[in-house]
């Protein structure tokens, strides 16, 4: 018998008793369609996982000085300026495997609007790329431009927690803010984020031009505390610009000592051309290490350092975070597979049951088969493809089943739901290989069969 002929007369056989057939396949479409809800549900689930990490910044690197020492003593990461914004923008146009990178200037100092203050946690001087950075948007306004970062201008954005703390529900753009005595003009208002997995408020932040942090406000690197607080009350917050006079230590003054009031009027910073660090993204957590590789390659070379020598930076990954969660994620989406996977075979224990059945009432037919010419792995074919045909009807009806309940889960509860391709092809190619492993036994058993007793069977 060619496969048409098998599969019309196996077709033509399941024909005879349909509800039994349908019944037979309800296993199959229960299995098939668990699964295909459960995976499209967990892919779902996974990928608003995935953003959720990339939003805290599971694919950021951060790369920071290195360390100074002296007498064997060292002084910690960050203790020497080595990095320039020149690397930064040398890491965007040869490193491949970053999607951006923006320099830091780190500050912490008061702000004050009107008769309130507050201290941000985060104060960082930086460039418009650290939105792209860091996956922030913008609620309100809009972000500083490239033009601020060149010309130092006195503009920033500011954290929602930063806007309820000083504006206390009204709109901040447009208003202008202090900073050791330096007005900002508020520009935009960034997304809420909450706190980061280290507890810490991500809201609480004020982002300037990083030209206009070091050469307007601190004109130093980030102490430990607050800068703010340095200054005595009774002096002006900004005498403590460094002025050429103050160039050498020990000499006579090289001009007339200026009053509070000129100095405040016409400052003149010290300006060096460094950052404290340079955060950077890698395209996608597959590619953090070769980010890391091309990083570390370009910097070495630019900062002109031998081989064998350390480097005089280090660049920082979040890659144990990201493999906790994403190894996490696989174990939820794996056992939700699991437990669908159970209902399939339920289903194929069905399936024999039903097909032995089959094999019981149709012995006759099978000895007359035989009878007239049929060989034992002919009536194998058919008994198996019948088991096959009712395994691929119940899968696709169970694919459009468990298709139409991840949508609707996804219409009532929100829940987030991916269709996922893989799952809907695994679906089908498991359906096939129930109906073949326990339709084989059946099949097996019916091409056994003596025709003689067959014949005689009542």
């Amino acid at each position: 018998m060619n496969a048409f002929r098998i599969l019309l007369t196996a077709s033509k056989a399941l024909r005879k008793n349909p509800m039994r057939a349908l019944l037979t396949t309800l296993g199959i479409v229960i299995g098939v369609a668990a699964v295909i809800a459960m995976m499209e549900i967990g892919a779902g689930s996974s990928q608003a996982l995935q953003d959720a990490i990339s939003s805290m910044g599971a694919n950021v690197l951060m790369v920071v000085p290195g360390t100074a020492s002296s007498g064997g003593i060292s002084f910690g990461a960050g203790s020497v300026t080595t990095l320039s914004p020149a690397d930064c923008e040398a890491m965007i146009k040869q490193c491949p495997a970053l999607r951006g990178a923006a320099p830091q200037v780190r500050a912490r100092t008061q702000v004050v609007y009107g008769n309130r203050n507050w201290v941000p946690f985060w104060m960082t001087g930086t460039t418009p790329a650290y939105l792209e950075v860091a996956n922030w948007t913008m609620a309100e306004g809009e972000v500083f431009t490239e033009r601020d970062v060149l010309a130092a201008n006195k503009v920033c954005v500011l954290g929602q927690t930063l806007v309820r703390e000083l504006f206390q529900g009204e709109s901040p753009v447009g208003k202008e803010i202090r900073l050791k005595n330096v007005s900002f003009k508020v520009v935009g208002v960034l997304a809420g984020k909450g706190a980061n997995m280290m507890g810490m408020d991500q809201d609480d932040i004020l982002l300037a031009p990083w030209t206009t942090i070091k050469n307007r406000v601190t004109g130093s690197t980030l102490q430990s505390t607050n800068q703010s607080a340095s200054s005595s009350s009774s002096q002006d917050t900004s005498g403590s610009i460094n002025t050429l006079s103050q160039l050498y230590p020990g000499q006579a003054s090289l001009y007339p000592e200026k009053s509070a009031a000129q100095i405040a009027d016409n400052p003149m910073p010290v300006r060096f051309e460094n950052v404290d660090r340079i955060m950077a993204a890698a395209r996608n957590a597959g590619q953090v290490q070769e980010a890391i590789a091309q990083i570390t390659d370009l910097l070495r070379e630019r900062h002109r350092i031998r081989p064998g020598e350390p480097s005089d930076f280090s660049v920082r990954d979040m890659t144990e975070m990201t493999d906790t969660l994403t190894s996490t994620t696989q174990l939820m989406t794996n056992l939700l597979l699991s437990v669908a996977m159970i209902s399939l075979v339920v289903g194929g224990v069905g399936i024999m049951n039903i097909m032995l059945v089959s094999v019981t009432e149709r012995t006759r037919e099978i000895g007359l088969r035989m009878a007239v010419g049929a060989r034992g792995r002919d009536i194998l074919r058919q008994f198996l493809v019948e088991a096959v045909v009712l395994c691929l009807a119940g899968g696709a009806m169970g694919i459009l089943l468990g298709h139409g309940g991840s949508q609707l889960v996804q219409a009532v509860l929100r829940w987030p739901v991916a269709t996922s391709p893989a799952a809907i092809i695994a679906s089908v190619a498991v359906s096939a290989s129930v109906g073949i492993v326990f339709g084989f036994y059946p099949a097996w058993r019916a091409s056994r069969l003596d025709p003689i007793e067959a014949l005689r069977y009542e």
